[in-house]
């Protein structure tokens, strides 16, 4: 019997792309390695720590411990551990960190038998990465100050002279002003989108240096009107606990997603590919609902049904992790050459 156990770990340390090892000889081989390593961008106290727990429960013997910075400072943090020859983390993510970790040759191919269930465009075609949250990016307006009635449902009704000087976004790349122009062009097309962004550009936009979260809460506040490109999520979470506050759900919403992936010298590996079968899973997804997160999975519900396009009735564009990693430095640049004058 020891030798045939034996076998099974060998085999969980070279599981297949599919990742259709057997659990428990995964579970046995991540045992011994006592830990997994975790990079996430996750808030630790709202999703980082629920799900460790979790993780610690079911599968005793593992301790989960983890690192958080934002996706650039990961994607840097790993690059430079690799660079001296030093990986130090299993699992990796970030809404754009994980492409240029794969140019420079430093994810492995792994794929969570449960991503079975997720639509192409949520994972890597070659196993690379897989999402674990999802994100809808849309307008939000304080219900005070615009009646539900009149508030915009569409990219033209944003350009309604009446709207001048009355809306505001975010400065920060991976929200606000810059993804809403990559929304738009993938939407539209590169003329037609460029031609709605030189229109919008006479809407005298606000431009607040702040998170997209602070600006919903700003909303309510009453100091602006309308908001845009914040997560839906945020403005149901602000109007749960009573604010007046609402998100629109506009005829394009752009939908970024952070996606989770093996680092290919991980020191655990097989720890790490238990910690991202567990992600993946129904159960890991549910444990990031609870925390008012948005799972990536279809069918598993948020803690605000209501925000995600299979209740809601909106098909998103999806901003895949290469498209970000490709072209979020243009659309910086239209931003600023448009939106600050």
């Amino acid at each position: 019997m020891r030798i045939l156990w034996s076998g099974l770990l060998a085999l969980a340390v070279m599981a297949p792309v599919s990742g259709r090892t057997d659990e428990r000889a995964l579970y046995e081989a991540a045992k011994a390695e006592g830990q997994v390593i975790w990079y996430t961008t996750l808030i630790i106290n709202v999703g980082v720590r629920p799900l460790a727990a979790a993780f610690e429960r079911k599968y005793p013997g593992i301790q989960v411990r983890y690192s958080r910075a934002d996706s650039a400072q990961t994607a840097v943090k790993v690059l430079n551990e690799a660079r001296a020859g030093k990986v130090q983390a299993d699992v990796v993510d970030g809404t754009d960190s994980l492409p240029p970790l794969r140019r420079a040759g430093l994810l492995a191919r792994y794929r969570p038998a449960a991503t079975d269930r997720y639509p192409p465009e949520l994972k890597d075609p070659e196993g690379y990465w897989h999402a674990t949250l999802i994100y809808f990016m849309t307008p939000a307006f304080n219900t005070r100050l615009v009646p539900k009635s009149e508030a915009p449902g569409t990219l033209q009704d944003l350009l309604d002279p009446k709207w001048k000087g009355k809306m505001a976004w975010t400065t920060s790349r991976g929200s606000g002003g810059p993804s809403f122009i990559g929304t738009v062009l993938q939407s539209r097309g590169e003329e037609r989108g460029m031609a709605y962004l030189r229109a919008l550009a006479t809407q005298a936009i606000m431009n607040v240096n702040v998170a997209a979260r602070a600006l919903v809460e700003q909303c309510a506040l009453g100091e602006y009107p309308i908001v845009l490109n914040i997560f839906n999520h945020h403005a149901a979470m602000s109007a749960a606990k009573g604010a007046p506050v609402d998100w629109i759900k506009l005829d394009m919403i752009g939908a970024p997603m952070q996606v989770s992936g093996l680092l290919k010298d991980a020191p655990h590996p097989n720890a790490g590919k238990l910690l991202l079968d567990f992600m993946a899973s129904e159960e890991g997804q549910k444990i990031l609902a609870q925390a008012e997160l948005l799972p990536a999975m279809p069918g598993v519900p948020a803690a605000f049904p209501e925000v995600k396009p299979e209740v809601a009735g909106f098909k998103p564009v999806v901003l895949s992790q290469d498209l970000l990693a490709r072209e979020t430095d243009r659309w910086v640049g239209i931003y600023r050459s448009l939106f600050f004058r």
